[in-house]
Order: C-alpha cells, then structure tokens, then sequence
C-alpha cells in the first residue's frame, strides 16, 4: 500500500521537474526584448503612442533646415585662378570720343555740329585743335557781325571819308596807316596762342596743343560771367559755341550779299 502510495508522488514530482527543465531550456532561446508579457508590450504601446507623434512633427523642420547645410558642406569650393589665363569680366576702356568727351556745344536741333565731319575718328588733341579754331573763329565772326553793317553808316576813321560797302572798305583805306594798326592788333592777339601749343620742333609736331589746355580759355573774363559749377561752365561755353557759329554763318552772307548787288547793306 506504501508502494502505491509513493508512486503516484514520485510521479508527480518527476512531471513538475521535467516542465520546470522545459520551462528554463524554452526561455534561454528567447530575445531579451521579448521575455515581457504580451499585456505588459500592450500597454506600453497605449502609454508611448502620444508621445511618438510629437517629436516626428518637431524633427521635420529640423531634417529640413539642417539637409542643405549638409549639403553645402559636401561642395567643395571652386579653384581659384591666379595665371594669365583667367580673363577680365570688365568692358575693355572707350575710345575718346568729342562728342563725349567735349560735351559743350552739343545742343538742338543739330546735337553735335560738324557739317563737314572733320572731328569724326580724330584723336583727342586733334580735336581739341578744332575746337581751338571754331572758338578763335567764331569770337572774330562776332565782331565782324556786330561791326559790319554799323562801319557802313558809322565810320569815323580816317576823315570820314571812306563811304562805301563793308567788303570793300578795306581798299579804301591808306596801306601806311591801315595795316600796320591792323598787323599791331593781330599780334597781341595772336601772341597769347602762341604759348599755348607745343613746340612745333618736337614730338607733337605743328599745330599740336599742350595736355593742359583748355580751348579757348585764355582766363579773360573782367564782368566775371564764367560759372564755377562744372555743368554751368558747359552751358555757358555751348552759349559761346552756338552764337559763334550764327556769327560766322551771318557774315558770310553779309559779305555774300555785297558781292552780288555790290551796295551796301541797309
């Protein structure tokens, strides 16, 4: 009767080790992540679901902002050239140009005046030359304009008995009394431009001006009229430029007219 009764217990007690074995060999081949209940893994998904949402829409603008610093620091900068072989970006330099460079005189309705093209594809002291000459030339023609027609019923000069046209005046007159007074007056004159150009024996040549000659400036002004702003002085000089050129045109018709109907003008 012991012997029944103790084989049913050391059964029972065989059974339990035995699953007790299984049990401990079953968990040694299971992951560390995975030796929680399912209930436990549930509920930690309830908890950190709230929490996973958040930071995904925060971290967003972060990949956004920091991607092209990346990227950026992944080019490698551009080599720098320093041989002759780079070339200049900068328009290369204009040539002188009068009507740019001698803006006096350019007004309406003709802009740059020059009939017969003489300052077209000059070189600067060329130019300046011609400008010298227009100058000298229309200053005279406003004498000679202003002095023509008034010699023909005002002449005082030599008795008061020279009375006959203008362009024809001159041959009136005593050569031992008229030109040497005229010669007198186109030296002094003239004297004054003589300084004003280069000597004529060395690398400039004949009829060449000095750097620093302004045409036509020879510093005479006793009303004081010439402005000191830089664009007043261009007014004033297209003024003298424009009336210049009137005068020379109106005396060659003055002497034109006298020619032909051979009398005096009024």
């Amino acid at each position: 009767r012991q012997s029944r009764t103790k084989t049913p217990l050391a059964t029972m007690q065989l059974k339990a080790l035995t699953s007790a074995a299984l049990l401990a060999g079953a968990q040694a081949f299971v992951a560390p992540g995975a030796s929680k209940p399912a209930l436990a893994l549930r509920a930690e998904e309830v908890e950190a679901a709230p929490v996973e949402v958040a930071p995904v829409a925060e971290a967003a603008p972060e990949a956004e902002v920091v991607a092209p610093v990346a990227e950026v620091a992944a080019v490698a900068p551009e080599p720098v050239l320093t041989t002759p072989s780079v070339r200049s970006t900068r328009a290369p330099p204009r040539a002188w140009d009068i009507a740019l460079d001698m803006p006096a005189g350019i007004s309406a309705p003709f802009g740059y005046f020059d009939p017969a093209g003489l300052g077209k594809k000059v070189t600067e002291k060329r130019a300046k030359y011609f400008r010298e000459c227009e100058l000298k030339h229309g200053r005279v023609a406003m004498l000679a304009a202003f002095g023509f027609p008034i010699a023909e019923h005002f002449h005082p000069l030599f008795g008061g008995n020279i009375d006959v046209p203008s362009y024809v005046a001159y041959q009136q007159t005593p050569l031992q009394t008229f030109w040497p007074v005229v010669l007198l007056y186109v030296g002094i004159v003239e004297i004054f431009s003589v300084f004003t150009f280069e000597n004529p024996f060395g690398k400039g040549g004949f009829w060449t001006l000095k750097d620093d000659r302004v045409p036509g400036d020879f510093g005479w002004d006793p009303m004081d009229m010439y402005p000191t702003d830089p664009a007043g002085r261009v007014e004033m000089q297209t003024k003298e430029l424009n009336n210049g050129r009137v005068a020379m045109i109106a005396v060659a018709g003055m002497v034109a007219q006298e020619l032909v109907t051979g009398a005096k003008l009024f």
